[in-house]
């Protein structure tokens, strides 16, 4: 029997967790213009990043990718774009690819309405009015084979191969059984591991598009003069008791349970279908968790055995530890604790019929720590260098 969560139906026959109304700037310049628009306008969100301006080819199309998944993620119910006028990310163009979902999409231009002060009051306007347009919005009934999760490690230590990991595991194979769909990610965290992922694939073409990402992330690694898999990983990890890559990325692969993997696709792409996907990312948290946010997850279950505040922007992240005195330092940053299983007194499969039921709470708009602290952090993986 399918568990029945909450949501809330956007144009385009997708459900979403939340109903956020997002303030986009296609360009750091725009920045400052959107976090101003979000202190006047409550319940709103913005994504300050770096980008848009000096990009070129594929670097400037994934940091365009990544703004317009992120618009798009059904977590969002409509969307503000916030332009300087001369960067290189077509606002209008972004605007467009947005409201293929049948969502509202509107643009300011900063130098075209005269300045900042004035794009600031202009923005405010129409956030106002597209905020009253969302609140009437009511959430209903969906089932669990339209939730899609992300599955996410930082801050790993032995607790979390040993506890967390398989814990989490357990309730993707919960998810997936029900028809919905896990992302896995993290190419630098499978590097010493693929093999096994690849034994997993659905076929042939999927282990070789799988492989393709981990030797295309080796070559940059070589290009800078390191190497991966005769490296440590971080200080974090080595203190809390990891001391090869491969004994990290045993650990952190078993997030996603037992499924075939079904597809490998890239940063910030739209999930192409139900079941078990990886897509290409750094490991680098917020990178990692914006593109899987712009790939279309409702949410992120995050595990981590040192410990670690961050969010996301869009979408709800939670935070589950097999570190019992990690969690009860972080009581305030944790929403899962799992470490009974160290001890003992719960099985794998029981601690993770407690995350699957903290998922389904948070998909039906229980808030995590992270979005009650205010955590919306948000970063694009880039490609190439800046002109």
């Amino acid at each position: 029997m399918q568990t029945e969560l909450l949501g809330y139906l956007r144009p385009d026959g997708d459900y979403g967790i939340r109903n956020h109304l997002l303030i986009i700037p296609t360009v750091i310049c725009a920045n400052q213009v959107c976090t101003r628009i979000t202190q006047l306008v409550p319940d709103t969100v913005a994504i300050p990043h770096q980008h848009g301006c000096s990009q070129i080819g594929a670097d400037k199309d994934r940091t365009f990718a990544t703004l317009s998944g992120t618009g798009r993620n059904p977590n969002v119910g409509a969307v503000l774009i916030v332009s300087l006028g001369c960067e290189v990310v077509d606002p209008y163009a972004l605007a467009e690819d947005i409201r293929r979902t049948g969502k509202r999409a509107e643009v300011i231009d900063i130098q075209e309405v005269g300045g900042s002060i004035k794009a600031i009051q202009r923005g405010g306007e129409l956030a106002r009015e597209m905020r009253a347009e969302l609140n009437l919005l009511k959430p209903e009934p969906i089932p669990a084979s339209k939730l899609r999760i992300g599955v996410k490690c930082g801050g790993s230590d032995a607790t979390s191969g040993m506890a967390s990991n398989p814990a989490l595991g357990a309730a993707s194979d919960m998810l997936i059984d029900q028809g919905g769909t896990v992302i896995i990610s993290e190419t630098t965290e499978i590097i010493g591991a693929e093999h096994v992922l690849a034994a997993r694939c659905a076929t042939p073409e999927v282990a070789d598009q799988l492989y393709a990402f981990v030797a295309r992330f080796e070559r940059e690694v070589e290009r800078m003069g390191a190497d991966m898999r005769g490296g440590n990983p971080s200080p974090g990890n080595i203190a809390g008791g990891l001391t090869t890559i491969e004994e990290k990325s045993l650990g952190c692969i078993s997030k996603c349970g037992t499924s075939p993997m079904m597809g490998a696709f890239e940063y910030a792409e739209a999930i192409p279908g139900t079941g078990l996907y990886f897509m290409d990312s750094p490991g680098n948290d917020i990178e990692c968790v914006s593109g899987m946010a712009a790939s279309g997850v409702h949410l992120v279950c995050f595990t981590t055995g040192r410990g670690t505040p961050t969010g996301a922007a869009v979408v709800p992240v939670i935070k589950i530890t097999g570190n019992k005195a990690m969690y009860q330092r972080m009581t305030d940053n944790m929403d899962v604790d799992v470490s009974d299983i160290l001890d003992g007194t719960t099985g794998v499969g029981l601690a993770g019929e407690r995350i699957w039921q903290e998922i389904a709470a948070v998909a039906s708009g229980k808030l995590t720590k992270a979005e009650i602290l205010g955590h919306q952090e948000f970063s694009i993986n880039r490609i190439g260098p800046s002109l």
